[in-house]
């Protein structure tokens, strides 16, 4: 379930070398809702194959707190790819997905957010191999937090 980085490392040379492009965004998705599809959507107008690096229970955890994730990371994983929009899902353990970023090196990197691009993990990385970084506004009124809020 983990991410295996020689598979990915193949798959992506040979995307690239059929002239696919690539487009990458992450996160933990743990309930995924209305702002977390507009994010997808968006996302996916951007180039031809979606990949999304989710965050591993254990990493969400940590980011997030002992209560979290609410659902496991292959049921997350599942919610994604039945969204239309996600082609591929990689599972990572670390805090960020920079080593994921670094494996894929995707045309696009896509953030959701209040960031800029300079704040996003593996801008440089992206920037530094011809890509580019779009940051995606958020949907105002939906957030994980507040919808576990609500059902407390």
């Amino acid at each position: 379930m983990i991410m295996n980085r020689d598979k990915i490392s193949k798959e992506t040379a040979n995307l690239k070398r059929i002239g696919k492009k690539i487009v990458f965004t992450n996160g933990c998705f743990d309930l995924l809702h209305e702002g977390h599809k507009n994010l997808l959507k968006a996302s996916s107008s951007y180039g031809d194959i979606l990949i999304v690096g989710l965050n591993s229970d254990s990493s969400v955890k940590k980011l997030k707190g002992n209560k979290r994730p609410i659902q496991k990371a292959n049921d997350r994983k599942l919610a994604l790819l039945n969204t239309g929009f996600v082609d591929r899902v990689h599972i990572f353990r670390s805090d960020t997905p920079l080593e994921l970023i670094a494996l894929i090196r995707p045309d696009i990197l896509v953030k959701g957010g209040d960031y800029i691009p300079e704040d996003v993990v593996g801008h440089k990385e992206v920037l530094d191999s011809g890509g580019e970084v779009k940051i995606v506004p958020i949907t105002p009124g939906f957030s994980t937090t507040s919808i576990i809020e609500k059902m407390q």
